[in-house]
């Protein structure tokens, strides 16, 4: 079983603003995954995978620079994503997860910005990234990523509705939306 919160403790250790907005975060997230779950049994996704998946999805938020959310790291927000993933990755033996454990929540962590990111988006834009393809594969990544959209780190409390949703996702391009129309009839 994932301990996720063994995770979370073992990446912010200390109480303060920044876990707190994480664990707010990541717990509407969580949530909202949850009840895509309870809603579609049909789907047969993976719950202990969703959950956790959603519970430490942006792990990597630490290593930013993003004052606004209490993030002083050094690098690039749009980062954070491979930043966690190369977390989990280095740290499996701590974290007690299994090596196929690791990865999938390695894979969950870098595949969640916006609606993914492809390596044409990537290389186009000049994003700081490896030039590979970090879009949600499996049900799982498509889950989270969804459900993440509705929630922000600067508000983490409150639940954005699906038009604001959709806004947040515009100015990024038609790619995103179309994907996030489509999660939306699968999963909404």
């Amino acid at each position: 079983m994932i301990d996720f919160n063994k995770i979370i403790d073992f990446f912010y250790p200390e109480a303060n603003k920044l876990r707190d907005i994480l664990l707010i975060h990541s717990k509407g997230v969580a949530e909202l995954a949850t009840e895509i779950l309870n809603r579609h049994p049909e789907l047969q996704a993976d719950r202990e995978i969703v959950i956790a998946g959603a519970m430490i999805h942006d792990i990597g938020i630490r290593n930013c620079d993003a004052a606004g959310i209490e993030c002083y790291g050094s690098e690039p927000y749009i980062c954070h994503g491979i930043l966690g993933a190369d977390m989990i990755r280095k740290n499996q033996t701590a974290l007690c997860l299994t090596p196929e454990e690791s990865e999938t929540l390695a894979r969950i962590c870098e595949r969640h910005t916006g609606t993914g990111l492809t390596k044409k988006q990537i290389k186009s834009q000049n994003l700081p990234l490896p030039h590979r393809d970090l879009t949600p594969e499996t049900l799982e990544e498509q889950i989270i990523c969804y459900s993440d959209k509705f929630f922000s780190k600067t508000h983490p409390e409150k639940k954005k509705t699906y038009d604001k949703a959709v806004r947040s996702l515009q100015k990024f391009g038609e790619e995103g939306l179309i994907v996030f129309e489509r999660w939306h009839k699968k999963f909404g």
